[in-house]
């Protein structure tokens, strides 16, 4: 993990809870066997295969415009034995067009595609937006959502800035809407969560 952005004195024990570990922190409790799960933001399929390990009898659905992602994917899960991820090859945004039933929850991880190389392709707002707003809607009662979120470039700032602000307008009586950030670090990577209540 890139710690550039912090004092060289910062507590080391912070990072024992890194990213990664804090949104699986935020997704594991609601997941079953039989859960249906979806990776917003596919990538190289890390989350992708993390999640199809923990729904051995349910689905994850997994976005993706880029075709390598897609090719990446499938070889990851072919090469831990995993069958159980429907790969789609289209904008996040149009999650609601693929997605026909309820999910348990779902994960993004915004920024460049890691490894990539190439930094002109990246999430944007224009289609994050519609993203996260969809899988709200498709989200159960009792699911959640975990959005990873990397201020560091402006797009990524633009993005985090954005998201605050629109989850912060979600009826409390209905969804619990959590960050989890260094507040003295602004170009940290953080996690906004969205719970829906189970109500």
């Amino acid at each position: 993990m890139d710690r550039s952005f912090l004092p060289k004195t910062y507590p080391e024990v912070f990072f024992m809870f890194e990213l990664l570990d804090a949104a699986k922190a935020f997704i594991e409790p609601i997941i079953r066997p039989d859960s249906v799960l979806c990776d917003f933001t596919m990538g190289n399929g890390h989350d992708t295969e993390y999640l199809c390990k923990k729904v051995p009898d349910g689905k994850v659905y997994a976005f993706d415009i880029q075709e390598s992602a897609l090719v990446n994917t499938r070889k990851r899960l072919d090469d831990a034995g995993l069958s159980n991820a429907v790969l789609i090859h289209s904008s996040h945004a149009n999650c609601k067009e693929y997605i026909k039933e309820p999910i348990d929850g779902g994960m993004f991880n915004l920024g460049y595609l890691p490894g990539s190389g190439n930094k002109s392709l990246h999430t944007m707002r224009e289609s994050t937006l519609p993203a996260v707003t969809g899988a709200i809607e498709l989200l159960k009662k009792g699911g959640v959502l975990v959005i990873s979120i990397y201020p560091g470039h402006e797009e990524g700032r633009l993005e985090g800035e954005m998201l605050t602000s629109e989850l912060s307008k979600l009826d409390k009586k209905y969804y619990c809407v959590t960050q989890f950030r260094l507040i003295n670090s602004p170009d940290a990577p953080f996690i906004i969560a969205v719970e829906k209540y189970d109500k």
